[in-house]
């Protein structure tokens, strides 16, 4: 059995200082937030000795592992420099241009430091754009953690109101009240839900925004067709069309979501693994939406946008995934969807009713015999409780998931690690039974 006594005492030391002794309150989970102190490839090693296979990959941002050699190299020639000018340098434009020639919306972009700051821009440059006020959102699709943005996220489903006619739900304490009054919320994947809005208001609305993948409520996939009639609804009634690709962007592949299914939105979001692992975020879109930055009144700024440090470690990261033929996410993605039939079959030869959606390099485990997951209310059913003992077993076997039961797949993993992962798996199933 593995001991986490180190862990434990660090927390304890943390606890007089940070608030919960953690950074962010997320990552206070069971057995007990683990304190880190070296990693390499797809392998991490806690202060107490134990290794782990990674899955959570820093909540998803380390798409190349830990230390790899291009992104060492760059931020070992770029520690020689200054760390920020708060002024111009070529590697804003060499990894502006970067994401040109990946991203199919991107005719222009912006870059900021966290996926929570690109959505709060988007939503004012949309709305700048559109000159209406009204968003709409789906259930369950986290778009950041600010008052505008954290609403009908990870909601009770006695707070969410008939299916017909979701509520906005307020996420925290302390969030201001009138956080809700410029959005309107559906549920996700039922075109029929968002064709309603629309035909009753969409004079007022802005834009639709959408993770095109559900990742932060379980890595659900849109239905066939889905996305494009989106796409068409907001083109007859005159909104924009906002995706929100913090997860999917250069992961599903390397222009995200929007290539992969070949719907281009308006704007869109990145973050995470663009740089793989370090504070780089992206607003992208239209030319004449991303204009409104200089001479259209929309107000945007940032000390740290554009740092030479992050984006040292962007261009390394852009520059090895679109290596070869964008070889590291295709093995990735490859990777990901063995592990994904891998579990699938250990969860059925173990008599345990278990779900797996996603696509390779970002999936989830839902605990439940339902056959359909189609949105965030289709998610409710799953068996908490399973999961957190899943969880809880699985970091006493050496893998280390995203605590809400979320794996991430890097390039970085190998066929020995998904075969040394299922072989644990398969021992903490044996005792879910």
């Amino acid at each position: 059995m593995r001991s986490f006594e180190k862990s434990r005492a660090a927390l304890d030391r943390a606890r007089g200082s940070l608030a919960g002794g953690v950074s962010s309150p997320f990552r206070a989970k069971a057995p007990v937030p683990l304190y880190f102190e070296n990693g390499c490839g797809a392998r991490l090693r806690d202060i107490d000795g134990n290794e782990y296979i990674d899955y959570c990959l820093a909540w998803g941002p380390c798409i190349l592992g830990h230390r790899h050699p291009r992104l060492v190299e760059a931020l070992r020639r770029q520690a020689e420099l200054p760390i920020d000018y708060g002024a111009q340098h070529e590697l804003e434009y060499t990894v502006a241009e970067q994401i040109q020639a990946a991203v199919p919306c991107a005719e222009r972009l912006t870059l900021s430091s966290s996926g929570t700051e690109a959505v709060q821009l988007a939503m004012r440059l949309v709305r700048a754009a559109s000159g209406r006020n009204l968003i709409v959102r789906f259930e369950g699709h986290y778009h950041g953690w600010v008052d505008s943005a954290l609403i009908s996220y990870r909601a009770a489903i006695e707070q969410l109101g008939p299916a017909e006619a979701p509520r906005a739900v307020l996420g925290s304490r302390g969030q201001s009240p009138n956080s809700a009054e410029n959005v309107l919320v559906a549920r996700w994947n039922d075109p029929s839900a968002l064709e309603s809005i629309l035909r009753q208001r969409g004079g007022e609305i802005a834009a639709v925004m959408m993770e095109p993948v559900l990742c932060n409520s379980g890595c659900l996939l849109p239905r066939p067709g889905y996305l494009e009639r989106v796409r068409e609804l907001c083109d007859r009634h005159g909104c924009l069309l906002l995706f929100d690709e913090v997860i999917t962007g250069f992961r599903m592949s390397l222009g995200g979501a929007q290539r992969h299914y070949g719907v281009k939105p308006d704007v869109a979001t990145f973050g995470k693994a663009v740089a793989g692992g370090a504070a780089v975020s992206v607003v992208a879109g239209r030319a004449d939406i991303l204009d409104l930055l200089v001479d259209g009144g929309v107000a945007f700024g940032g000390s740290f946008n554009g740092n030479p440090m992050a984006l040292a470690c962007a261009h390394a990261t852009l520059s090895e995934l679109a290596s070869d033929g964008g070889a590291a996410l295709a093995h990735a993605n490859r990777l990901g969807s063995a592990l994904m039939d891998g579990i699938r079959d250990l969860a059925r030869r173990h008599g345990i009713a278990l779900d797996v959606r996603g696509f390779g390099a970002a999936f989830a485990l839902h605990f439940t015999g339902r056959s359909e997951l189609h949105d965030y209310r289709d998610t409710l059913a799953d068996d908490t409780g399973q999961l957190r003992a899943f969880l809880t077993r699985a970091v006493e076997h050496g893998v280390y998931p995203v605590p809400d039961g979320r794996f991430y797949v890097s390039a970085a993993h190998t066929e020995r690690d998904a075969e040394e992962t299922l072989a644990a798996l398969a021992r903490v199933f044996a005792t879910l039974r």
